[in-house]
């Protein structure tokens, strides 16, 4: 039970890392202590809610944009739990996934609670209770994360739920309030939106994914709003209760400080996520967490403990499952002396609703902030013939460059397949590429794509073609 690397938690970093080491030609070990593989991203995060954000797309466009292209389908239903299954069957395919490639790498696997005894020890603990030990030259920390609670508020799992129940509720809830307005709020909410819950979405800043530049945010909240999705901004929650059967909330208007009550059949907590590093004796080893419960890492993502590494959603930055996955990469390549890295500016983010919203880079408040001279090229998809003969005509493309070099600085787009869009405006970043660069690149007829073209010529002197 020797093993040149441990890697404690199989999501997305964890099993990613595990496998760049055992090609590396490291005796490698992965410990999770569910019993399946794949972590939060895999069994209830990314990937369910990608398969309910697709049902439910379908259904909503079943019932409000088949029949203008022709397609008439009579008594249109929800079968709720055979969306349910297909959820599970797609996570279960997955997660198999995960565990043959842990065989084809030949990565030993152990179930349950893995702790440090010591920095070259570790203790795995099953459901029953038996324990054995593990010895290690190299540790790696990607136990990922957990909702985060709001103050005062009990998660009941029943009316009271987080993301993990919003995933497999017994039935369509007429009624729902979600309290938070980010990436999973959005995507969870317009999931019920779409299947006809009147969702009201309760926020303490002012817009939709704040995170995110402010175009994205006000242009999603047009989009959310034509599903019948209702908004409370600039509104703190000051109670949660629930009678077994309904849900009441209490919330004052920032603005106004006025007193409101909403109520629904479920309330939504979703206001962040928070790292989740319970049980690992990091008190054992030395290791104290920073601010917000986070392992602090040095350039190279090893701790203050010679050999222990962390990555993922227990370290500084994006809670992002491709993050995870690079950094998973970066420490398997620098134990064995590589000198690998990582373009943290250049990670996209994505959220899932539909349109979808992409960006990678600065936003224009970042710039402005920084007093950055930029100029801003933009392009709506309504402008394109692909997004009109498919019916996909809400959002844009919104180019950020230097005014004075023309580099592109940020791309932030929402509209049809941005996620997809977002990794052309990587690759152009990662090479430094100007608007110009990018406009004078051809781009094929008739895409989504042209919008990004047609973005770079706004901001290269206002040369756009196409409006």
């Amino acid at each position: 039970m020797n093993f040149d690397v441990i890697v404690i938690g199989s999501g997305p970093g964890g099993y990613v890392a595990a496998i760049r080491t055992a090609q590396l030609g490291l005796k490698t070990a992965i410990i999770e202590k569910y019993d399946t593989m794949g972590g939060t991203c895999l069994n209830v995060g990314c990937i369910p809610s990608k398969a309910l954000l697709d049902s439910s797309e379908h259904y909503h466009n079943l019932t409000h944009t088949f029949k203008t292209h022709g397609i008439n389908v009579p008594n249109s239903e929800v079968d709720f739990g055979q969306m349910v299954k297909r959820k599970d069957e797609v996570v279960k395919q997955t997660c198999d996934g995960v565990s043959f490639l842990m065989k084809k790498n030949k990565i030993e696997t152990f179930t349950g609670m893995g702790s440090f005894k010591d920095k070259n020890t570790i203790i795995v603990t099953a459901k029953d209770g038996s324990t054995q030990e593990l010895t290690t030259k190299n540790t790696i920390i990607a136990t990922g994360s957990k909702p985060t609670p709001l103050p005062n508020v009990t998660i009941d799992k029943h009316r009271i739920i987080t993301s993990t129940e919003g995933l497999k509720l017994p039935e369509i809830p007429k009624t729902m309030i979600v309290i938070g307005a980010g990436v999973i709020a959005s995507e969870l909410g317009s999931v019920y939106a779409r299947l006809g819950t009147k969702v009201t979405m309760i926020e303490y800043l002012d817009s939709l994914i704040p995170s995110m530049d402010k175009t994205m945010g006000k242009e999603l909240h047009k989009s959310l709003k034509k599903i019948g999705m209702e908004f409370a901004f600039s509104h703190q929650v000051t109670g949660v209760n629930s009678d077994g059967k309904m849900v009441e909330v209490k919330a004052t208007d920032r603005k106004t400080n006025e007193e409101k009550t909403f109520s629904a059949e479920y309330c939504l907590v979703a206001i962040g996520r928070k790292a989740y590093t319970d049980k690992l004796g990091l008190e054992n080893i030395g290791i104290e967490l920073a601010r917000g419960g986070k392992i602090p890492v040095d350039a190279h993502l090893q701790t203050k403990v010679q050999g222990i590494y962390a990555i993922g959603d227990v370290i500084d930055g994006a809670m992002l499952a491709h993050k995870a996955e690079e950094e998973g990469v970066f420490v398997a390549e620098t134990i064995v002396g590589q000198k690998p890295h990582i373009h943290y500016h250049l990670i996209p983010g994505v959220v899932y609703t539909w349109p979808e919203v992409a960006s990678v880079g600065y936003t224009e408040e970042q710039l402005k902030e920084k007093a950055m001279a930029y100029k801003v090229g933009s392009f709506p998809f309504r402008a394109l013939g692909r997004a009109r003969a498919s019916m996909d005509v809400d959002g844009l493309v919104k180019v950020i460059a230097d005014e004075k070099t023309d580099e592109i600085l940020g791309v932030h787009i929402i509209g049809a397949r941005a996620a997809d869009m977002i990794a052309a405006a990587v690759t152009a970043m990662e090479f430094r590429a100007s608007a110009e660069d990018v406009a004078r690149m051809s781009h094929a007829h008739p895409t989504y794509m042209e919008a990004f073209k047609e973005a770079c010529l706004a901001a290269t002197a206002n040369r756009a073609l196409h409006i």
